[in-house]
């Protein structure tokens, strides 16, 4: 059966090209998920600050709970625990304490750690960006030795006023020892002088340092008596392990000193976990549709020679075997190349959302062995289950009834085909219904991408019967044009299984880039719609570097006519097990800045303790409860709850005092500063002159702004979903050129009776045109079905959000791969000779 099949691939080189196309982009889908599925979990982050530093001592930088289950069953009482862990959102910090006592161990040498961000501040007033955009961190100089860093040039700081630079961001700055400086920092600007350059042992290639005083770094950290970590010499990780115990402290020594310097690392393989994992599963899915489509085509265009077969004497198993072994051989020689081409994407992905600031730089790539066995499987699986389901009815059906379905298209659909159809379609009404109920974005999202993907199966499976609706539909229309509109009309009623195999990638394609596109135009279209509604300030203060300073605010409070200031600071918090976003806003004179739409208590008594929350955040909870939170940094606290408001999309899911925030975010500059008052923008930008990188903003500019950020955060989620997105184009181009080439026979038959080739392209062009219009309605119906759940659910309204011209734009991408995927083929079939064509062999 292997030599038949072999040589069956050799004859049909048009199936077999489309089915290995199918099959290889699906491999290398699949890795490259894989491979960033794996990168989050098992992806290394080097240490480069503390790289000379054998052991590292840190706070936890997670948050944990226990998961309890009970289980009652035979009269047995079972209960089951698990502890679960979450990464937290800003740098937690760790007590002087824990230092005396690993200072106590024999040969121990401690050295404290401080961080926080720092940055130059060019003579323009612009915040320089550190190298190649890299963050810009301030310390101690006593620090430096977890490196380490030794002078180039100069002296170590000695007083409030110094700083050493590292000697790129010196070369960059274009400053050398004895120049003055401002830095940026934690509080207002001040001004250095530059006392030496230093040049690390190592190469330090993912954020830039300054060195300052020791007692000058304790006051820009912010946190007396408590530091961001302890590098330790002279004893085992060991024996520090067990001098810290029960601390809470964390001992890591290897890799694992790379997690604690780079937090934001490790937030992000949580990240690329759950988008690995999620858009692998939904890739997986897109792969078997469109290999199944593939493969249906490919069955239909031999309908002849598997009846042939039939009728020689093959057995109904020998023939399932058959084609089972060209699935086989395709997806081996298909998914091997697919798979390794996987590592690589992986690669360019990782690398784009690095520069989109999605994860950081420190988290190297994983490339192990079983996301490229993984997607072979998983390439070779489909290819068999494509086979399978394709060709079961050709190989049970009698040799004579094949014979006659192969000289005429079989115009009845098999019961199990409309259950499955019926069972699709009702599954996607349900998980759309469901969809609309869901109010978060970690819930919704992947909800979101299943609903359409059910529909689209859905519309696969109904696929005939919507073919032969639509051409009874436009038929009319298409008859009116003479010689093209008819004949493709007639065609189209024919052979309307071709054309609904043609319609499903195309229809997947618009369906699934529409909602991927229009997701995030309808949620940023609803924050937008509510902060409009609900911010009251006059004008806003943003910063073009790392925030406002406190100074700042307080300057602006003294402009004449000025009559509020509202400072605003962004994290995220815990409530319980729940992961919130949190605003803290200084709380004077705060209802006068904003209006979230407070159905319940009052924002008047927002004050250091309290809280106020989103009413999907409040989950049943009453004014007066008070709410368990965990802050950004891992410190607990309880905050009484006074006020609860509907506005959750345009405010986040909390509202809190800024001086309850303040303490326990890494950068605690203000994001952004909101202004009340009868004064114009001069006067505002004449107090901000002192503050390098402010701009004062009306409500037209600060929504340019953040729309601007909300396309950066489009753009990561576009990346992922560009692989599904280009897999789909690819099959659409796959599909119609497989398509197109198995009509050789019937043009050399239009050429041969008198049809021009202008003509035969006409008939081209108007099934094209039938093709495209199904599509579309159909892709669009299915997305605007999930938009509208989607919305429903995350925004409280039925009408999602469209951007009419990037619809158009959709369309256009539509219309352009169909015309070259079905006229170039065309164009070189009709050089050839009819007369020869014509006794080709089908």
């Amino acid at each position: 059966m292997f030599r038949l099949a072999l040589a069956t691939l050799r004859q049909r080189k048009g199936s077999a090209v489309g089915g290995f196309l199918a099959l290889f982009c699906a491999a290398m889908i699949v890795c490259a998920c894989g491979v960033l599925l794996e990168t989050g979990i098992h992806g290394s982050i080097p240490a480069e600050r503390y790289a000379g530093s054998p052991v590292v001592v840190s706070a936890d930088q997670q948050i944990h709970w226990t998961k309890v289950k009970e289980k009652n069953k035979k009269g047995k009482h079972k209960v089951k625990r698990k502890t679960k862990f979450k990464a937290l959102s800003e740098r937690a910090w760790l007590s002087t304490s824990v230092g005396d006592r690993i200072a106590a161990l024999p040969g121990a040498k401690v050295v404290a750690d401080l961080t926080f961000p720092a940055n130059v501040v060019e003579h323009d007033g612009s915040v320089l960006s550190s190298v190649d955009g890299r963050p810009s961190w301030g310390h101690g100089w006593s620090s430096a030795a977890l490196t380490p860093y030794r002078l180039r040039s100069g002296s170590a700081p000695q007083q409030d006023g110094d700083v050493v630079l590292d000697e790129k961001l010196a070369d960059r700055a274009g400053l050398k020892v004895g120049d003055q400086t401002v830095v940026q920092s934690t509080s207002s600007p001040k001004t250095y002088r530059v006392v030496g350059i230093a040049r690390p042992d190592v190469d330090v290639k993912q954020q830039s340092a300054m060195f300052f005083d020791e007692a000058e770094a304790r006051r820009l950290a912010g946190h007396p008596g408590l530091v961001a970590g302890y590098g330790v010499f002279g004893v085992s990780g060991a024996k520090v392990k067990a001098a810290v115990a029960g601390t809470g402290a964390v001992v890591a020594t290897g890799d694992g000193r790379g997690q604690v310097e780079f937090i934001d690392a490790a937030k992000a393989r949580v990240k690329l976990t759950s988008m690995g994992g999620a858009i692998g599963g939904t890739s997986l899915i897109v792969a078997v549709l469109v290999v199944v489509g593939t493969f249906a085509l490919s069955i239909q265009q031999r309908y002849r020679e598997l009846a042939l077969l039939r009728a020689v004497g093959a057995t109904p198993r020998q023939v399932r075997r058959m084609i089972s072994r060209e699935a086989l051989v395709l997806g081996l020689t298909a998914g091997v190349p697919g798979a390794l081409l996987g590592i690589p994407l992986a690669s360019t992905i990782r690398a784009k959302f690095v520069s989109l600031g999605a994860i950081p730089d420190a988290l190297r790539l994983y490339r192990g062995p079983l996301p490229v066995l993984a997607a072979l499987v998983a390439t070779v699986g489909a290819a068999w289950v494509a086979a399978r389901v394709t060709g079961r009815r050709t190989a049970r059906i009698k040799p004579a009834e094949a014979l006659a379905e192969a000289a005429v298209e079989r115009r009845t659909v098999g019961f199990g085909r409309v259950v499955a159809a019926l069972v699709f379609t009702a599954v996607a009404v349900i998980i759309t219904v469901v969809l609309s109920f869901l109010h978060t974005e970690p819930a919704a999202m992947p909800v979101t991408y299943l609903s359409i993907l059910l529909w689209m199966i859905a519309v696969a499976l109904w696929g005939p019967f919507i073919t032969r609706g639509a051409v009874v539909v436009l038929g009319g229309l298409l008859r009116a044009f003479p010689v093209g509109g008819f004949l493709a009309a007639r065609n189209s009623q024919a052979n309307s299984r071709r054309v609904a195999s043609v319609i499903t990638p195309l229809a997947l394609l618009i369906g699934m880039l529409t909602t991927i596109l229009f997701v995030p135009v309808t949620m940023n279209h609803g924050a937008r719609a509510q902060t409009k509604v609900g911010v009251k300030a006059d004008y806003l203060v943003g910063s073009s570097g790392p925030g406002v300073p406190a100074a700042a605010a307080q300057e602006l409070r003294a402009v004449p006519g000025v009559k509020a200031v509202t400072e605003v600071l962004q994290t995220i918090i815990w409530v319980g097990k729940d992961k919130r976003s949190a605003q803290g806003l200084t709380s004077a004179g705060v209802t006068q800045m904003v209006d979230p739409d407070v159905t319940s208590g009052s924002l008047d008594r927002l004050a250091p303790g309290s809280i106020a929350m989103s009413e999907l955040a409040a989950q049943g909870r009453h004014i007066g409860d008070a709410v368990q939170v965990t802050l950004g940094d891992g410190v607990k606290t309880q905050l009484h709850l006074v006020a609860i408001y509907s506005r959750g999309l345009g405010f986040g899911d909390t509202l809190l005092a800024h001086d309850d925030i303040v303490g326990h975010v890494d950068d605690p500059l203000a994001k952004t500063v909101m202004i009340n008052g009868s004064v114009s923008v001069r006067d505002l930008r004449s107090h901000l002159k002192g503050f390098p990188g402010l701009q004062v903003l009306d409500r037209s500019g600060y929504d340019k702004v953040q729309a601007a950020r909300e396309q950066t955060n489009a753009e990561v989620n576009l990346v992922f979903m560009g692989l599904i997105i280009a897999f789909a184009a690819i099959a659409v181009v796959n599909t119609l050129a497989m398509a197109t080439g198995d009509r050789t026979r019937e043009f050399a038959l239009m050429r041969l009776v008198g049809t021009t080739r202008p003509q035969v392209f006409g008939v081209l062009r108007w099934e094209l045109a039938l093709i495209i219009v199904v599509a579309a309605v159909l892709g669009t119906g299915a997305a605007w079905l999930t938009l509208t759940g989607f919305n429903a659910g995350m925004v409280g309204s039925g009408t999602p959000s469209v951007a009419l011209g990037t619809y158009a734009e959709i369309l256009a991408g539509a219309i352009v791969l169909g015309l070259v995927a079905s006229l170039v083929p065309a164009r070189m079939m009709l050089r050839r000779n009819p007369a020869e064509d014509i006794n080709a062999r089908r």
